[in-house]
């Protein structure tokens, strides 16, 4: 299920879920932030499936809601239909969908029609876990206590930074920080990355939209995710973007690898 959160009590979604050879404790989060009077981040955790995707609409009116909701729709609806076969030709076929329906949607509307799109699938068998991302939101992955950025923002300012354009923390990078270069409604259509990643029981992912990477410094997000339980780190995340400000809507999803395997159940509060 995927909805918008009402209100700015931090309160995840919850559930557990079996994956092959291993359990997955999930929960994931939602808070409009102090800056805008709607949220348009749109957050999914499948309550049967180990599948979670994070998406920021861009703006604050029609053309961010639009885009947001068709693309988690289209994705959610192609992944749970293809589903236990979906690998990379599925997952590139489902953006490709989503791309075609939100330019569809844009030319119907006066005004800019895109969102980012960060997406976690794990396999059956528990083995690895595919990545999707298009735009700025992002995947982290907390492995033997380094956390480490899984995914590229398709950014200026990330490419300016890489090619040594501009220094980090000078104003023309933080102006470029928000041209993105790839999108999902981009008029020329770009791929998204698709990441194929080996999974390990010990592991904690993180995906979140930059309302919570632009605000929660690298320290306080591996503390948070360090301790082990996921619906208390996405807790822990959205207080502290809007104890930072809360200058954006912020989504955190955060999923926990176990041993062993339990039956699907979800919990939603």
């Amino acid at each position: 299920m995927f909805r918008r959160a009402p209100s700015d009590r931090p309160e995840p979604l919850t559930c557990r879920l079996a994956a092959g050879r291993v359990a997955l404790e999930v929960a994931g989060g939602s808070v409009v932030g102090h800056r805008y009077p709607a949220n348009f981040d749109v957050l999914h955790v499948d309550p049967t499936l180990p599948f979670v995707a994070v998406v920021d609409g861009m703006g604050s009116g029609e053309g961010a809601r639009v885009a947001g909701t068709t693309t988690m729709t289209t994705l959610v609806e192609a992944v749970r239909g293809d589903w236990p076969t979906v690998g990379a030709h599925e997952l590139r076929a489902a953006v490709a969908d989503a791309r075609s329906l939100v330019r569809a949607a844009g030319a119907r509307l006066t005004e800019l029609t895109g969102c980012t799109l960060t997406a976690l699938l794990v396999e059956p068998d528990g083995e690895q876990v595919w990545l999707v991302q298009l735009g700025d939101s992002r995947a982290y992955r907390l492995r033997d206590g380094v956390l480490e950025l899984m995914t590229v923002d398709h950014t200026a300012a990330w490419l300016g930074l890489l090619h040594g354009w501009y220094r980090a923390g000078s104003a023309e990078a933080a102006r470029a920080r928000y041209q993105l270069l790839r999108y999902v409604g981009h008029p020329d259509n770009p791929d998204a990355d698709l990441l194929a990643v080996p999974l390990r029981v010990g592991d904690t992912w993180l995906l979140c939209t930059d309302g919570v990477s632009d605000q929660v410094d690298y320290h306080r997000m591996r503390e948070a995710l360090a301790g082990g339980d996921p619906k208390r780190a996405v807790r822990s995340l959205l207080t502290s973007s809007l104890a930072e400000g809360g200058e954006d809507n912020a989504t955190a999803v955060v999923l926990r690898v176990r041993p062993g395997g339990v039956e699907g159940e979800g919990e939603h509060p």
